[in-house]
């Protein structure tokens, strides 16, 4: 973790944003293939993968254990802020791609 915060927390947002883009709209398309509604399937993929594009986003969770870690016990409360940020990005941008999703399918009117 020698990168700088603010490519990080930028990068954060945008790879949970694309996992629950792209995770959604490949799984719409398999949907149609198989003869299931797409525009449902999609709403509903984008609610099942949501977590995952949050832990995808901040590189598993392992490294963000150990980090909070040597937060707690090692009294670094930066690294512990840092990783409280990065993960705040991440569910932003799961949030805004569940958003978008919603907007295009119009599932939930």
């Amino acid at each position: 973790m020698n990168e700088a915060f603010f490519p990080e927390f930028f990068k954060c947002f945008f790879i949970a944003l694309g996992v629950l883009l792209g995770g959604s709209l490949i799984g719409g398309f398999a949907s149609f293939i198989t003869g299931k509604p797409p525009m449902t399937e999609i709403y509903n993929i984008s609610n099942n993968v949501r977590i995952w594009a949050i832990i995808a986003a901040i590189g598993g969770t392992f490294d963000t254990l150990y980090s909070f870690e040597k937060g707690f016990l090692q009294g670094e409360t930066k690294e512990l802020i840092r990783q409280f940020l990065l993960i705040l990005s991440a569910m932003g941008g799961a949030q805004t791609g569940a958003a978008i999703i919603q907007w295009l399918t119009q599932e939930h009117i």
